[in-house]
């Protein structure tokens, strides 16, 4: 009972309690509490269909990331990398890839004047092309030059897409891969005139040319605006196409070479004297490096990693071989021994010549290319420049001037829209690709003549008779490439 009567005092306590709460008075109210500041608008998740159409975008380099993906104004990792490896590529053809191969090329007292032109081109056109070269050469303008002040001193060119380039590659990636590109094209001039300019001549006629030449090239054939780029801009004048360089490098640097010795004159010597390659095993190693080098020039010019890139770089290897060979047996059939000068030369003259059409010609294509590259460039180096007489030092009209205008006209005949959906549907690639030549000779010659005429002004061409015959070495850098 006591337990009971325990439980009933406690309930009625607990009763007791509710009823005086419920009864008491409710306390005042308390102020209401000012308004909340709206929260701005959050920015909306990508949906599904946006995040799967921005991936299928990457992996088939399809296009560009939608503008609300979370993807946007990113670089893709798989083709960002491609093309940072690509840009060393490019770098490794001129240092120390073509600095080797000429310098092995030329006499032992001018050894260290190639490396040095090589060496000094490379700065110079680095200079050049962050004050304002990339910008005339591609920010957005009219069908010959871009914008002086765009990308000026590299405005905007930041590790994120957008600007000039591609999709899935950074701004500043895709920047200093095209720098490359002109970085090497001055330099294969230095061949034509090698053993007999002034340091500081080629110097200022590079700087000259390079405005003259290069930047409205690089932009008629490259831009998104340009006059000549038929696989870019619907609106171009000339539906030309050039996967790597056909005419921006190799046809513009050969021209301007031809055009150069001539108005520089011949070596002292030149025809009396022998003049032969002071270091076959420098060439080779120098040949070996300008291939290797040469995928990310041919290959990483499709700026991804898919499958156009694949068949740029089987088109390359495939040319590149097959003119080796076959210059070198031209010359065994012709001089009675295949030299390793002959299997470098026509090894350089099948990356020439392949590299407008890799990107466009299926493996047939490129067997026709390696054939003729082995073929038409060795008599111009062997014929044409004894019937002519001109002094090119290192053969860089036959190789470059020749087997590069012979790639552009190839390039329209052999071009394949299976290989590559954006060959231009045109009523006659050829005659269109003829056009591009006739434009980018008539660039290259006006403009070495005015960039050499200026030169010669201010500071003179050629060194006396007397550091000729001495050497650029000793007397452009006083130094000596062998010390015995």
């Amino acid at each position: 009972m006591s337990l009971l009567a325990a439980m009933l005092v406690v309930g009625v306590g607990f009763v007791s309690t509710v009823k005086a709460q419920e009864a008491a008075p409710a306390p005042a109210a308390a102020p209401a509490a000012a308004p909340a500041a709206a929260e701005p608008e959050k920015k909306k998740e990508p949906t599904i269909d946006q995040r799967v159409t921005d991936l299928e975008a990457y992996v088939l380099n399809s296009g560009a990331p939608s503008a609300d993906g979370k993807l946007a104004g990113s670089a893709g990792p798989g083709h960002n990398a491609w093309m940072m490896t690509a840009t060393a590529l490019v770098l490794f053809m001129t240092l120390p890839g073509l600095a080797l191969f000429y310098g092995g090329l030329v006499r032992r007292k001018n050894v260290l004047s190639v490396l040095a032109q090589c060496l000094g081109i490379a700065g110079l056109v680095t200079i050049l092309w962050w004050i304002c070269g990339y910008s005339l050469a591609f920010a957005p303008g009219n069908g010959f030059l871009g914008s002086l002040k765009t990308f000026a001193f590299f405005k905007d060119v930041t590790g994120a897409t957008g600007g000039s380039g591609p999709g899935w590659v950074s701004q500043d990636v895709f920047a200093i891969f095209q720098l490359t590109f002109a970085i090497i094209t001055p330099a294969l001039i230095v061949g034509a005139i090698a053993e007999r300019m002034k340091f500081s001549a080629v110097l200022l006629f590079i700087a000259i040319w390079m405005f003259l030449v290069y930047f409205p090239l690089a932009h008629m054939v490259w831009s998104g605006t340009g006059f000549m780029n038929g696989a870019g801009n619907a609106d171009s004048a000339i539906k030309a196409i050039d996967f790597a360089g056909g005419t921006v490098v190799h046809m513009s640097s050969g021209w301007s070479a031809l055009i150069l010795c001539l108005i520089l004159g011949k070596r002292l010597g030149f025809g009396k004297e022998k003049m032969a390659p002071h270091s076959m095993v420098l060439c080779m190693i120098g040949t070996g490096m300008l291939w290797v080098g040469w995928y990310g020039f041919n290959a990483g010019s499709e700026l991804a990693a898919d499958g156009v890139a694949g068949s740029a770089f089987t088109t390359t290897t495939l040319a590149t071989a097959t003119a080796s060979f076959v210059w070198a047996m031209v010359e065994w059939l012709l001089k009675g021994k295949p030299s390793v000068l002959g299997f470098c030369s026509g090894a350089v003259a099948g990356l020439v010549v392949i590299t407008p059409a890799c990107g466009w010609v299926n493996t047939n294509g490129a067997m026709i290319i390696g054939l003729a590259a082995g073929i038409v460039p060795f008599f111009a180096v062997t014929w044409l420049k004894g019937l002519i007489g001109y002094d090119d030092a290192l053969d860089t009209f036959g190789v470059h001037g020749v087997g590069g205008t012979m790639g552009a006209i190839l390039t329209g005949v052999l071009a394949d829209s299976s290989v590559n959906s954006l060959v231009p549907k045109v009523s006659s690639l050829t005659f269109e690709q003829l056009k591009a030549v006739l434009v980018t000779i008539a660039l290259s010659v006006i403009g070495t003549v005015i960039a050499a005429l200026i030169t010669k002004a201010v500071v003179g061409l050629r060194p006396t008779p007397e550091k000729e015959t001495e050497g650029l070495d000793i007397t452009d850098h006083g130094e000596e490439g062998y010390i015995l």
